[in-house]
């Protein structure tokens, strides 16, 4: 009896790192690409994106990511520009 029970254990064990390999979502891929962008990427981490994401995922958070840096860039310089111009 006690062998069953350890035996439901250990394939609910199996089942719950089963569930880890899921593909990542939304807030992980988001994460990962914050992380690459500033390049603290850990190693594993980085390995555990190439196998269980989707790169074209990645690729959009990405491009998303990007844009929103350039603007926020630019919104900063032209109200430093807007503050100079108003102090002269």
């Amino acid at each position: 009896m006690a062998d069953n029970q350890q035996d439901d254990q250990l394939n609910n064990q199996s089942d719950n790192n089963d569930n880890s390999d899921n593909k990542p979502g939304f807030f992980s891929v988001l994460q990962s690409v914050i992380a690459a962008m500033f390049g603290v990427q850990s190693d594993s981490k980085r390995q555990q994106d190439f196998e269980k994401g989707n790169a074209a995922e990645y690729i959009v958070v990405g491009i998303i990511m990007v844009v929103v840096f350039i603007l926020t860039i630019m919104w900063v310089v032209n109200s430093a520009i807007d503050d100079y111009k108003a102090i002269n």
